[in-house]
């Protein structure tokens, strides 16, 4: 038996077979850098139409996580598919550095401002832990292969944008949005400063809910206003309250009932004697049930209204607080009837305002009682519940408590508590100036991705508060404004004021503001002004980058941006803030997109915590499988909503992933000896299958070109793995085989093959790119021909040939093949499953059919076996099928039977003719012509 291996075109390539990610990737890394790729790129895609993806910046504290990691590579992969468009899309990573967690952080290491360190060196210190922990995060974001400015992102921190934070706030006070106002906010008592909506996050939390008698001063009077006197019934009367903060108690300045409610007086005995309770009358019963009293008597009825001015004793203290109206009475929950406290709720405030009620100012910003609490004087808010109940115990005032778990709202920097608190605050009116009606008409100017952030961000807008600004910390860009001492207004020349400030800013960062002398800036004035003290609230600055940052960076310079892109918290955080900041300054939206992503769950769909050791860190995904595993499990999963990601996903993703680049290493290891410039063949000249393939690419590429536009990373994922898999992989990849490493190594025949095969590895080396960078970009460096340093300094392949119309096999002729080798290969496998083939190449088999299928089968003539990949292949009409097979192809039926010949030893094909020529007596007529002759001439096939 003769060796014919040196006679076959067999594949041969560099490209491995194992990807070993987490070792090669970071030589790549090393090598982009070398080459400086992104700045290359930058400059080639010069003078280009831009994309502009404006990046929200995470928060400078911590190692990133695997949020983290899907908001940067969903950013990355937007970015790069937009350069493969041809678009001049620059990255600038951002960073938010000031706020309370840093702040908190430092003080934990050197004191606190003020008392251990002086504010500049408090300040200073803060500055060097953000840059501290900006370098870590910056690492693992290169790591991830995210590409862009990294050696000049952008920090909220930097002089340059401080200045324009500032900048940007001269702006929307000229626009006459900014108030100052005192009314409750939400108010962390660990942090000692107001938050706005988008800081908190509500978390379950157990607290006590009790029921409060406030009894009538004048009982004949109550009575009288139920039309009754005490003769009916016995024992006080009394306005019984429901509330889940029994710490607002000491607060409390009145009832407040609803005027168009009815409400009865009842009487009942719940464990205290007879008593008569005034309480919702269409509640009562529900109540009642809920205190587990059986016997009550409804006395009289009379409308809320009635009860105005109704006064009522305080149920700790020796004062005395009315009975007010307010529409924000429901009998949702409780008993009709609200404890109303104006420092601690804003409805308490404005319903109080209505009555001229202000407020006492109990609650110190430590969250301790002040003096005027009495015997709760120093006492915490968050261990008040408990004394509270005991003195209304001791006042006979308490009808019943008890532990219940409900949601709640907390600070999302610190995860702890928040009260509802009045102090005076600068506010962004979201009405005065018509905020909230052109914010509402913006939105519908944006494209949501998916289309439900549209509905949650109009939701989040109707809802809105005033937005509170003002922060009372120390590491923080500083409302750079001067008050009057004793009107409280602002200077008449704010403006010009504000833009000197900026100036001095811009060049000695924040302390600039800290260490001016007022005088300086306003001559004889600065003895009746003061400067304001209170920082601006973290989601300010973040929330003004469209002028800070987008307008002036020159590598981006382009406003509103193309898009924004972060988690679903961010309708109410970053988005919420740019559109906001954005419409009063300029009028319009910031950003002409916005694309949310979901957050990533375990396996089981919990939440990730440390404490349940569900955490999947990135690094060390990186570390074991690879950065370009972890992108495509990105790309592989629907952002749209929870992604879940486990050990187990993340195994199934590799496995993804060598389809992926196995069948890249079988398209590069059959280029062997292919020149592109040299052996290239024409599209009118080549194979009709390998012409249908290049087709078939161009479709393809089609489709994933308007995927990509669409952010459809999960279609484009599913198109590019069952290209591979079904398109290469079980037809063409799979036909082709016998003709790229049989016939000759110059015959048409086979540089037709590599043409198709070179076309194709172009096309998918770009389509995978943006996804699998590394991968991508190894593959590139494999590939045959003249070509540039890297894959990203490409845009989307432009040697993919359309079939002509009139192409003699067109794609209707290919997609019938591909649907009947489908069926003949599960004829093939039943047989091979009954012990009667070895393989395909061992069987032959006959096709049953009549018409249109008989005519295209019959069309490829001798070449219908290659499709096959059997030895034999025939066609004949349904009336000889016998007992052949039905398959799941319309109309045909299929028998299979073992070769009849001996096997050729180079094609391994059972042929008639194998033996016949007396040189190579092991080879059949074919390879003798390919080994020796003019070598065989091929189609279709």
């Amino acid at each position: 038996m003769s060796d014919y291996k040196h006679t076959l075109n067999l594949p041969e390539t560099a490209f491995p077979m194992r990807g070993n990610l987490a070792k090669r990737e970071p030589e790549m890394l090393k090598r982009w850098q070398d080459l400086d790729v992104y700045g290359n790129l930058r400059k080639q895609r010069e003078g280009r139409e831009k994309f502009i993806l404006h990046d929200g910046p995470p928060y400078a504290n911590g190692s990133i996580h695997i949020g983290h990691a899907v908001n940067k590579i969903l950013k990355d992969m937007i970015v790069k598919s937009r350069s493969f468009m041809g678009y001049d899309a620059p990255y600038v990573p951002g960073w938010d550095c000031h706020g309370l967690p840093i702040e908190h952080k430092v003080e934990q290491e050197i004191g606190k401002a003020g008392v251990k360190v002086d504010y500049k060196t408090f300040r200073q210190a803060c500055r060097d832990y953000a840059t501290k922990q900006i370098a870590g995060q910056k690492t693992d974001f290169i790591r991830l292969g995210v590409m862009g400015e990294w050696d000049k992102p952008y920090l909220t921190m930097d002089p340059k944008v401080e200045a324009g934070i500032v900048r940007a706030l001269g702006k929307i006070v000229a626009k006459g949005h900014l108030v100052r106002g005192y009314k409750p906010v939400y108010w962390s008592v660990v942090g000692q400063s107001a938050l706005a909506e988008a800081e908190v996050e509500y978390q379950d939390k157990t607290s006590t809910q009790i029921d409060v008698r406030f009894t009538a001063v004048d009982q004949a009077k109550a009575l009288s206003l139920f039309g009754t006197d005490n003769g009916n019934g016995n024992g006080d009367v009394s306005v019984v309250i429901w509330t889940t903060t029994p710490w607002t108690i000491p607060a409390n300045q009145a009832v407040s009932l609803n005027a168009d409610l009815d409400y009865a007086l009842v009487q009942t005995d719940v464990g205290h004697g007879p008593e008569r309770m005034i309480l919702a009358a269409d509640m009562v019963d529900g109540i009642m049930a809920r205190w587990q009293v059986e016997s009550y008597e409804v006395l009289a009825t009379c409308a809320g209204a009635a009860l105005e001015n109704l006064v009522l004793q305080h149920p700790i203290y020796d004062k005395q607080v009315p009975v007010i109206l307010g529409d924000h009475v429901s009998m949702d929950a409780g008993t009709g009837a609200v404890h109303t406290a104006p420092d601690h709720g804003m409805e308490d405030f404005e319903v109080g305002k209505a009555y001229n009620i202000g407020t006492i100012n109990l609650v110190q910003a430590d969250g301790t009682y002040t003096s005027a609490a009495g015997e709760l004087a120093g006492v915490h808010v968050y261990k008040a519940d408990e004394p509270v109940c005991s003195a209304l115990e001791r006042e006979g005032k308490l009808v019943r408590s008890e532990k219940f778990r409900h949601s709640y709202p907390h600070c999302w920097r610190t995860k702890t508590p928040l009260i509802y608190r009045a102090t005076p605050q600068w506010f962004i009116s979201m009405d005065k100036e018509n905020l909230r009606a052109d914010a509402l008409e913006a939105i519908q100017g944006v494209r949501w991705v998916p289309s439900w952030g549209k509905n949650r961000i109009e939701a989040m807008f109707n809802q809105s508060p005033d937005w509170c600004i003002s922060r009372q910390r120390t590491w923080g860009v500083p409302i750079t404004l001067f008050i009057h001492k004793e009107t409280q207004e602002l200077h008449p020349d704010t403006q010009n004021l504000i833009e000197q400030v900026a100036q001095q800013i811009e060049e000695g960062g924040i302390d600039a503001w800290y260490e001016l002398d007022a005088s300086s800036l306003l001559g004889s004035d600065a003895e009746q002004y003061e400067k304001v003290t209170d920082t601006l609230d973290v989601w300010f600055d973040s929330g003004v980058t469209h002028e800070s940052v987008l307008r002036v960076r020159e590598e981006l310079g382009q406003f509103p941006a193309d898009m924004y892109l972060e988690g679903s918290d961010q309708h109410r955080g970053w988005f919420q803030s740019s559109l906001k900041t954005s419409i009063a300054m300029n009028g319009v939206a910031p950003y002409r997109q916005v694309l949310t992503h979901g957050f990533t769950v375990d396996g089981k769909g919990h939440k990730m915590s440390k404490s349940l050791g569900n955490v999947i860190a990135p690094q060390e995904v990186m570390n074991e499988l690879g950065a370009d595993i972890l992108r495509l499990w990105v790309a592989a999963t629907d952002y749209s909503g929870e992604m879940t990601v486990s050990k187990d996903i993340l195994r199934q993703t590799a496995d993804g992933y060598r389809r992926i680049r196995n069948t890249s290493r079988f398209l590069l290891s059959n280029l062997t000896g292919f020149d592109p410039e040299q052996h290239m063949v024409a599209s009118e000249d080549m194979i009709a299958l390998d012409r249908w393939m290049v087709d078939r690419a161009l479709q393809l590429q089609e489709e994933l070109h308007e995927d990509y536009g669409n952010y459809a990373f999960l279609r484009i994922y599913q198109k590019v793995y069952n290209f591979c898999e079904a398109t290469l992989g079980g037809f063409y990849l799979d036909i082709i085989k016998d003709r790229q490493y049989t016939t000759q190594a110059d015959s048409l025949a086979r540089r037709s093959c590599q043409t198709a095969l070179y076309h194709v590895a172009e096309a998918l080396v770009r389509w995978i790119a943006p996804i699998l960078s590394f991968t991508a970009d190894e593959i590139w460096q494999h590939l045959p021909g003249k070509r540039g340093d890297t894959v990203f300094y490409e845009t989307w392949y432009e040697g993919l040939t359309a079939l002509p119309d009139n192409a003699e096999l067109g794609r209707d002729y290919w997609r019938e093949m591909y649907s009947v080798k489908e069926a003949v290969n599960k004829c093939l496998e039943e047989a091979r499953a009954r012990g009667e083939i070895k393989g395909s190449l061992s069987a032959e088999v006959t096709l049953f059919c009549e018409g249109d299928l008989a005519a295209d089968l019959k069309h490829l003539g001798e070449e219908l076996r290659f499709v096959l990949i059997t030895s034999e292949a025939s066609v004949k009409p349904v009336s000889e099928a016998g007992d052949a097979e039905m398959t799941s192809h319309e109309g045909l039926r299929v028998k299979v039977t073992p070769a009849a010949h001996a096997k050729c030893e180079r094609c391994w094909h059972h042929r008639e003719d194998v033996g016949r020529n007396a040189k190579y007596d092991d080879l059949c007529g074919r390879c003798v012509t390919n080994v020796e002759g003019p070598g065989e001439a091929r189609a279709y096939a």
